[in-house]
């Protein structure tokens, strides 16, 4: 298989899981009533227990990846795709119990917005967690992300500074000089 088909299979392996992740966040049923609040408490915990194995194989996979750069963009992807569905389904059913704990979050599209600038620390303000209980979430969500993800780059940037001093020492040592 030549490179560029590989590429254009990889991205195309993407889409389609992004479309398939977009798919399940809008037709996962949301708002248990009270008797199942619990149920909600523990898939939110089984959702981060399945994120955090998934970090730690990705981690895995960066350690043995050898000299593929490919490894380290298609781990964070993987990563991303899950977590952006679970924080945002756990803020709209958050949302949907407990109507007072956000403002500004109505919609699934106003939790997956919220999910994904809060994954990007960057916090517009338009929307946010006014209730104990999502700030507890969002926090979660902060630490996962700073934490695990954090922990993920670290991974990827020490293994491509390994290839770059394995392609250096194989070149004599010396990094190649750019041409005037």
């Amino acid at each position: 298989m030549t490179k560029r088909r590989s590429h254009v299979l990889q991205i195309l392996r993407h889409v389609l899981i992004l479309a398939s992740a977009l798919l399940f966040y809008y037709s996962v049923p949301i708002g248990l009533s009270g008797q199942h609040r619990i149920l909600q408490i523990a898939l939110f915990a089984v959702g981060v227990a399945v994120l955090i194995w998934l970090v730690a194989l990705q981690v895995r996979r960066q350690l043995v990846a050898g000299s593929d750069p490919g490894v380290r963009v298609q781990s964070l992807l993987t990563l991303l795709y899950p977590v952006v569905v679970l924080f945002g389904l756990a803020y709209y059913g958050i949302e949907s119990a407990y109507p007072a704990q956000f403002d500004g979050l109505v919609t699934r599209t106003d939790s997956l917005y919220f999910t994904i600038v809060t994954l990007g620390t960057v916090g517009y303000g338009d929307v946010h967690a006014a209730g104990q209980l999502a700030r507890c979430v969002t926090i979660v969500q902060v630490v996962f992300d700073l934490v695990v993800i954090g922990a993920l780059i670290a991974v990827a940037t020490s293994r491509f500074q390994v290839v770059v001093a394995a392609r250096q020492a194989g070149s004599g040592g010396e990094p190649s000089q750019p041409s005037s």
